[in-house]
């Protein structure tokens, strides 16, 4: 009986680190690089982010060989910023970009970076299924050829391409470029 329960946790557990069918992760991936700062540009809603502007996050490699992960968002309804501290780890080896990061304990998410141009300039980033997607930028404004890249990309891969929140960068005196 114990070892049923054991593999029905280890079971669960493990699903929250998979990779959805046809997302692959980018390999050759250099964390020192990825590491400072990153805006939001877009997401799915999901009810930790709801109602939020103004979100960026943090990236920085600590002794361990993890990363701790600082994202921080302005609440609409109370204009009250947010912030959360995470940590993250390599699934697998730490050229490949599939992390897993947790927020709330023991517990852990699939952080998959799928797209990441060769400056370290955008990212996109997806969890253990499609109902998580994040467009990440080293600046809060992104040019309308990478938005449309973004559009027909995650579309291409199956995402709900018209529940895209484009975020509100503004409270930080940043602007969004072509936010429609």
């Amino acid at each position: 009986m114990r070892y049923l329960l054991f593999t029905a946790a280890l079971t669960l557990l493990s699903g929250c680190i998979g990779i959805p069918e046809g997302i692959t992760p980018v390999n050759n991936f250099d964390i020192n690089r990825y590491t400072g700062k990153w805006y939001e540009i877009a997401r799915l809603d999901h009810s930790f982010e709801r109602n939020m502007q103004s979100v960026s996050a943090e990236y920085s490699v600590h002794s361990d060989g993890g990363i701790t992960v600082i994202n921080r968002g302005l609440k609409k309804e109370n204009n009250q910023w947010k912030t959360a501290e995470g940590k993250a780890y390599f699934v697998r080896d730490n050229s490949t970009a599939h992390l897993k990061v947790s927020f709330f304990g023991p517990f852990y998410g699939s952080y998959i970076v799928f797209e990441l141009d060769e400056e370290y300039q955008h990212a996109f980033i997806t969890s253990t299924n499609r109902s998580y997607l994040w467009l990440l930028s080293r600046s809060p404004t992104i040019s309308l050829d990478l938005k449309n890249h973004f559009i027909d990309k995650i579309t291409r891969l199956g995402f709900e391409a018209k529940n895209i929140i484009f975020v509100n960068q503004d409270m930080n005196n940043m602007k969004v470029e072509n936010n429609e």
